[in-house]
């Protein structure tokens, strides 16, 4: 096929111990997953209704890449989260088969830029400026399933400059992943090469230029860089 301009390239993760690549089709984002944060935040925990939001297929930083800071901004805040890697999609998909869709899972971090967040929320705007801009979202190698999910006992931690930021476990979330994915495919249909961010703990604070962060999914996947 033949095109007017050059397509631009596939955004893609390198996994773990293969020389293959995971093609990223679209990226998905729970908010307010976990009570505590939900708290911090000052936003209300609803049980029953889960609030999505999007990012670009080209925000992913791959490869333990340097992370630009962002134009526009004060205020860089990091926010770990388990990244669920699907395989396979659906639309309205019953919970008892969502987490098959699950090709894999890795630990990434849902960049926001909060004060314009703030300025947005205070006037009732859309807020994609906020979380869906240029290198947005930076994730580790994928980590291939061979069974089950990790479980709820699993460790989900940040460190920034050698300091603990972030620490939770899986089981503290509010939204389990077969219905995260559920709630989510019947807004969308998913498909393979969909990237899934499940929701970060409370201790969400500020990056500044020069930090180094060290995410992890305990046991599973590890991810490192610097906000350059």
């Amino acid at each position: 096929m033949d095109y007017a301009i050059t397509p631009p390239p596939q955004p893609s993760l390198p996994i773990q111990g293969s020389a293959l690549r995971f093609p990223v089709r679209r990226i998905f984002c729970i908010g307010r997953n976990y009570a505590e944060h939900a708290k911090e935040m000052g936003a209300a925990v609803e049980a029953g209704r889960p609030m999505f939001f999007c990012k670009p297929a080209d925000a992913v930083v791959a490869d333990g890449a340097d992370v630009p800071y962002p134009s526009a901004t004060a205020d860089l805040h990091h926010e770990v989260e388990m990244v669920l890697a699907l395989g396979a999609g659906g639309h309205d998909v019953p919970v008892e088969r969502a987490a098959a869709l699950v090709w894999g899972v890795g630990v990434g971090l849902d960049l926001t830029r909060r004060d314009l967040q703030a300025q947005a929320k205070a006037k009732g705007h859309p807020w994609d400026v906020a979380k869906a801009f240029d290198h947005s979202a930076p994730v580790s190698a994928l980590h291939p399933l061979a069974g089950s999910l990790p479980g709820p006992d699993t460790g989900l931690r940040l460190h920034v400059n050698g300091t603990l930021r972030q620490q939770a476990r899986l089981g503290e979330m509010i939204h389990d992943v077969p219905h995260i994915l559920a709630a989510l495919s019947t807004l969308f249909e998913l498909k393979p090469g969909d990237l899934v961010f499940t929701g970060t703990p409370a201790g969400v604070a500020a990056l500044a230029r020069g930090d180094h962060f060290h995410a992890e999914l305990n046991g599973i996947a590890t991810l490192d860089g610097r906000i350059a």
